[in-house]
C-alpha cells in the first residue's frame, strides 16, 4: 500500500497500491441474485452485502481472493442511505472481504441502469507473480 509518512492514515480504504501480476477486472456488480437477476431487497446495506458477495464469487472463479483486490469504485444512488448504512456495510465488509482495504472511490449518481439497484461496484484485483 502506498502512504506518505506525513499523511493522516485513511479510514476504510488505502490511498494507493503497487503490485505486479495477473490482472482481474470485474464489471460493475449490483445487489441482485445473479442466478435469476432478481432483487431480494431494496435495503441499501443488504444490496451492498449482496454486491460484496457477488464480487467474491467472481474473484474465486478467477482463482483470486478478496486479499487480491487492488481497486474498487462504488457508484451509489444516495449519499444519505450510504452514510446511514455505514455501520452495517462495515460489518458485511469484515465478514465477506475481511481486514483488507484497497484503494476505493465512491461516486454518487442519479441512477443506475437497473432501476432497483442502489449500489454498483467495479473491482480490480491482481494475483502477484
Amino acid at each position: 500500500m502506498l502512504q506518505p509518512r506525513d499523511w493522516a492514515p485513511p479510514r476504510g480504504y488505502a490511498n494507493g497500491v503497487s503490485v505486479r501480476g495477473r490482472l482481474i477486472i470485474l464489471a460493475g456488480q449490483i445487489g441482485w441474485d445473479p442466478m435469476d437477476c432478481s432483487f431480494d431487497t431494496d435495503d441499501f446495506a443488504e444490496q451492498t452485502r449482496r454486491v460484496l458477495s457477488n464480487i467474491v464469487a467472481l474473484l474465486r472463479a478467477a482463482g483470486a481472493t478478496p486479499a487480491h483486490l487492488v481497486r474498487l469504485t462504488w457508484y451509489i444512488t444516495s449519499r444519505e442511505e450510504y452514510v446511514a448504512s455505514r455501520f452495517r456495510i462495515g460489518q458485511s465488509w469484515k465478514e465477506i472481504i475481511g481486514n483488507h482495504y484497497p484503494p476505493m472511490s465512491v461516486v454518487v449518481v442519479s441512477g443506475l441502469l437497473e432501476e432497483r439497484a442502489k449500489v454498483e461496484i467495479e473491482a480490480m484485483a491482481v494475483i502477484p507473480d
